[in-house]
């Protein structure tokens, strides 16, 4: 959507279906098992190792515009990744850029039931989650604990997503 933005912007514009469509097809070229983290695992990446960190990054709202794209300093558009601060893990845009999928379908109470030690999150269910706000998102919605739900074929273009590969 946004062609100015050159080579190194984050994919957006995608739902949780085109981008299981894409896994596959990139898994079967690389022989790697790439996969869509789940939203434990990315809310514990985006508080850079699990630490209470409100936005990916910093806990001060002051200080999100050095970690974050989000409406008050983005234009109104994705930025190349990379150009803000990293979380304290050292991954880049975790807040604001883009929404990010997970693996994880959408259970309103599922985590006040859920294991203590990575959860995997509902069996099964209508929406999967998206974390991590976007460009055209507030302070608010570029809090590390908040989620949001969608149909999987559903797609904004302030959708985005991230993978994982596990470690061998």
């Amino acid at each position: 959507y946004f062609k100015d933005c050159g080579d190194n912007c984050p994919v957006q514009s995608v739902s949780w279906n085109d981008i299981q469509g894409f896994i596959n097809k990139l898994n079967q070229k690389t022989g790697k098992n790439y996969r869509l983290p789940t939203e434990a695992e990315w809310e514990y990446a985006a508080r850079s190792g699990g630490k209470s960190e409100k936005y990916s990054g910093t806990s001060n709202e002051s200080e999100l515009s050095d970690y974050a794209w989000y409406t008050d300093n983005s234009g109104n558009k994705t930025h190349p990744v990379g150009q803000k601060k990293p979380n304290g893990l050292g991954i880049y845009d975790m807040s604001g850029n883009v929404w990010e999928w997970v693996n994880d379908w959408y259970g309103s109470d599922y985590y006040k039931n859920s294991p203590k030690d990575n959860p995997k999150g509902a069996n099964s269910g209508s929406y999967r989650v998206h974390c991590g706000g976007s460009w055209v998102n507030g302070a608010r919605n570029s809090r590390t604990a908040l989620r949001f739900r969608f149909y999987p074929d559903d797609w904004l273009i302030n959708f985005g997503f991230r993978l994982v590969l596990p470690a061998k």
